[in-house]
């Protein structure tokens, strides 16, 4: 049984009236779990999401129910282990709390669109919005904590995430570099965390009245500084993880207080998520002027099966300026070093069946003798602590271009001239995930080479592509990072 400080308690009672008892009793029942599909490896012209999963079903072994309120998530039971397979590996899907993928939802990106996820590890939500944009448009993930912000870097490398920036700065220092650039921002504010409590006990422990107070005001700085960086006419989603109303209805009430070019957008198709449109502070959401905070979304885990989430969509007043077109100044002067390119080319001519990558090249950034291919809408960054400006393509090196492991899982497997498909649960694909050595001999099928007989292959498992391999006769030597192998 988990222990509640007394506290919270009270202000739950006073809070949710009749329904306190079932609340309170759901801290005894085990926690749901979620993970959520990959749309920018699993998404196939004539496939819903359903059809997918059961895919998925099939080949791992899972039992996967839908959330009702995310299109492309799935419970799954705590037997099924998917952190533990190797289509997690491959980026297939993200493991993620089902409450917190209603923010997507709620925000609902499109293809084009110029995003900003602010508070963005470790990740959940940078990976959802950028399984809706489909590569086009702009995303700028950013945290705050560098160590935070390498885990969400890894996590926008694993599911193949091409036209996303990682920063690692405070919302101040991007606010000035941003003037109502974006159509879109999520604002998933750092919070007191009582809807972990179940998932996480300990936080439960260090929970404070003080401490949702410091939170509460953190909460309102960083909102100020988001709204700067939204277009009129845009859309802004700020999400806790917590039940404090000091931290949710109270947080959106100052905003709009402080910033009178805002409202609550109501949302239709939601209804669910509320819980009798609880009181905060002696103010009544259904006769606050306006009504603004009836329309604020909760979930409660005695009500939905997720552990608890608020949601305000925050309108910007205004309408939206047309899309300019917004140069990002000189990319490294590659123009004028283009034999630094030549070996890269020719990678991608030997290499790749789909070389696309060669259409745009004032995209490519060089980092000492490091590749990228940024967004085409990345602004200027100098300045600013950038962890990833895009994708990661590999290494210039001495007379030859060696491919990065954020290439392979950027690629779909007909893209490259020669794939490898193991079969996801059995052993060859285990032993790549090790970094052992793979024999040709000692492989059934699964090899596809369009017109080469050697050099970068591309291995999967199934049809998610997983890392490199470099076939040289019958042997594939593993590129598998070393990091990353399996124990």
């Amino acid at each position: 049984m988990i222990h509640l400080p007394e506290a919270f308690c009270e202000r739950m009672r006073g809070l949710l009236g009749d329904q306190y008892g079932e609340f309170i009793a759901s801290y005894d029942r085990d926690r749901v779990q979620g993970l959520r599909l990959n749309g920018l490896k699993t998404a196939g012209p004539e496939s819903s999401p359903r059809d997918l999963a059961r895919k998925i079903e099939q080949e791992a072994g899972f039992e996967l129910q839908p959330i009702p309120w995310v299109r492309d998530g799935f419970y799954y039971r705590e037997e099924d282990r998917p952190g533990k397979h190797p289509y997690h590996e491959a980026g297939a899907y993200y493991i993620q709390e089902p409450s917190a993928m209603a923010v997507v939802e709620l925000m609902d990106p499109v293809p084009g669109d110029r995003v900003l996820d602010l508070c963005a590890a470790p990740g959940g939500k940078t990976t959802h919005i950028a399984s809706r944009l489909k590569g086009k448009g702009f995303l700028l993930s950013n945290e705050i904590h560098p160590a935070r912000a390498k885990i969400l870097s890894q996590n926008v490398e694993r599911m193949g995430v091409q036209n996303a920036v990682v920063t690692n700065e405070a919302p101040e220092r991007l606010a000035p570099r941003f003037p109502e650039f974006f159509d879109k921002i999520v604002v998933d504010a750092p919070c007191s965390g009582e809807g972990m409590f179940r998932k996480d006990p300990q936080a439960a422990d260090q929970w404070s009245p003080d401490h949702v107070a410091m939170c509460a005001a953190r909460q309102g700085d960083i909102l100020d500084q988001a709204a700067g960086m939204l277009k009129p006419g845009g859309r802004m989603v700020y999400s806790t993880c917590t039940f404090a109303p000091e931290e949710n209805e109270g947080t959106v009430l100052h905003f709009l207080e402080r910033h009178p070019d805002f409202e609550v957008e109501a949302v239709e198709g939601y209804e669910g998520f509320d819980c009798g449109k609880p009181r905060w502070a002696g103010v009544d959401p259904e006769t606050e002027p306006g009504g603004q905070l009836a329309r604020t979304f909760r979930i409660f885990p005695h009500r939905l099966e997720g552990e608890g989430h608020y949601m305000a969509v925050l309108k910007k007043k205004g309408e939206a300026p047309e899309t300019a077109e917004f140069w990002a100044g000189p990319r490294m002067a590659v123009r004028k070093q283009m034999e630094l390119l030549k070996d890269f080319a020719d990678f991608c001519r030997e290499n790749l069946a789909e070389a696309e990558w060669l259409a745009d090249q004032d995209s490519y950034v060089l980092f000492g003798d490091q590749l990228y291919l940024t967004p085409r809408e990345m602004p200027e960054m100098a300045g600013l602590k950038v962890v990833r400006p895009g994708l990661h393509l590999g290494t210039l090196k001495k007379n030859r271009f060696e491919p990065s492991h954020a290439l392979a899982l950027a690629l779909r497997p007909e893209q490259a001239r020669i794939s490898l498909r193991l079969k996801p649960q059995e052993g060859p694909v285990l032993r790549y995930l090790k970094g052992e050595t793979l024999d040709l001999n000692s492989l059934e099928g699964g090899l596809t080479s369009n017109g080469a007989g050697k050099g970068w292959v591309l291995v999967c498992a199934g049809d998610y592509s997983l890392g490199w391999a470099k076939l040289t006769g019958q042997i594939f030597k593993n590129h598998y990072p070393k990091g990353l192998r399996w124990v």
